[in-house]
This record gives structure tokens, C-alpha cells and sequence, in this order.
């Protein structure tokens, strides 16, 4: 698979127990980038995104959902293991009530499926990150 920077997958039929292995390379220059999971751009179950310089936390991982083009409540951790330029490895499990993602340094991040998505469909990878391989289980 080539290097892409902006990656979008439509018509995708990920339900429960599904996982979602994403390699690639955080840019050098990064300041974020984002992995979002639903129906669409609109409808989001997971939106995740590292920040390298949020204003308020520095680095920080937020992850949110979105209903109708409205963001919700943001989640935050600040367990941090991404570094710019370097190789990583993203594990995603969906388990019906909640993702699981897996960080490159074995942490976990939580976060709930607050509208009881069934099925995810969509799948967008933007921001500073260059996805060279993305494999379904």
C-alpha cells in the first residue's frame, strides 16, 4: 500500500469483536492528527486524535463522538507515547459498548459508544500521519 496522508474508507461492515491494526508514520513536522470511526465525517462514534501542542494539555490524546455535525463532551488522556517522526502502530478493537485502543507503548484508551453504533461504516485517517498499511479482523 502506498503512503497516504489523508486516508477514507466508505461502506466498510465492522461490527462487534471487529479490530483495526493501522500502520504509519507520525510526520515530522506533526501537530495532530485524527482517526475517526462511524457513519460518516458527521456521525462519528470515535474521533481520536493526538495533539503535540494542545493549549490547554501539551500533549494529549482527546477522543469524542459527534451526532449530527455536534461535537460532544471531549475525553482526554495525557498518557503520551507518540513522538514526532517515528513509525507506530495503532490496534483499535471495537466491542460493541466501547473501543479499545491499543498504543504503541501498550496503553490503553478507552472510550465509550455513546450511540450504540451496531455497525461502523466509515473510516478517515487526516493530520499529520501517513498510513502505509491498515488491516481488518
Amino acid at each position: 500500500m502506498p503512503k497516504q496522508k489523508n486516508f477514507e474508507l466508505h461502506s466498510l461492515d465492522l461490527t462487534p469483536g471487529s479490530t483495526i491494526k493501522i500502520k504509519g508514520k507520525v510526520l515530522d513536522d506533526a501537530s495532530r492528527f485524527s482517526l475517526n470511526l462511524g457513519r460518516d465525517l458527521e456521525d462519528l462514534a470515535l474521533h481520536f486524535t493526538p495533539r503535540f501542542d494542545d493549549g490547554i494539555d501539551g500533549c494529549v490524546i482527546v477522543c469524542n463522538s459527534k451526532c449530527c455535525g455536534s461535537w460532544e463532551a471531549e475525553h482526554r488522556d495525557k498518557n503520551f507515547p507518540f513522538s514526532t517522526g517515528t513509525e507506530v502502530k495503532l490496534t483499535i478493537e471495537f466491542k460493541g459498548d466501547v473501543f479499545t485502543i491499543k498504543l504503541p507503548n501498550g496503553h490503553e484508551v478507552e472510550f465509550p459508544n455513546r450511540h450504540s453504533f451496531e455497525k461502523i461504516s466509515y473510516l478517515n485517517v487526516s493530520g499529520d500521519f501517513e498510513v502505509t498499511s491498515i488491516k481488518f479482523d
